[in-house]
């Protein structure tokens, strides 16, 4: 469904694209500096996901992060079957490169996958 773009979700979007990692709601909120109201920042990402433009990951930590979808291919499948990383030092959340493959049973079909992996990230380790 195509939907108007408005102030609010360029605002978010940019806020998202900027950052190169997976924001959660706090974090955006943070960055548009309380131009935009809380209901309204939850109401564009849950948007943002059910048109593909973003995934949700929900961390260890049970917060809820979201991620720009720059390497799916919307036509055939948007699958985000891959791991994420959440820095237990600077609390960044980023998605893995490597796909992930699981074996069902049979007659299972896979809908979602939700893997985070926390720890100390590259850029952490090394301060």
């Amino acid at each position: 469904m195509k939907r108007r773009n408005t102030p609010s979700k360029t605002a978010v979007l940019s806020v998202l694209e900027r950052a190169n990692t997976a924001l959660s709601h706090d974090m955006l909120e943070e960055a548009l500096d309380g131009t935009i109201d809380r209901a309204t920042i939850y109401r564009i990402l849950n948007r943002f996901c059910e048109d593909g433009l973003t995934h949700r990951i929900v961390a260890d930590d049970g917060k809820q992060y979201f991620a720009l979808c720059e390497e799916c291919n919307h036509q055939k499948a948007h699958s985000h079957n891959h791991f994420h990383f959440r820095c237990l030092q600077c609390e960044r959340v980023e998605c893995l490169s490597n796909e992930v493959s699981v074996n069902l049973p049979k007659g299972y079909r896979a809908e979602n996958f939700n893997g985070v992996i926390s720890g100390v990230c590259n850029r952490c380790a090394v301060a």
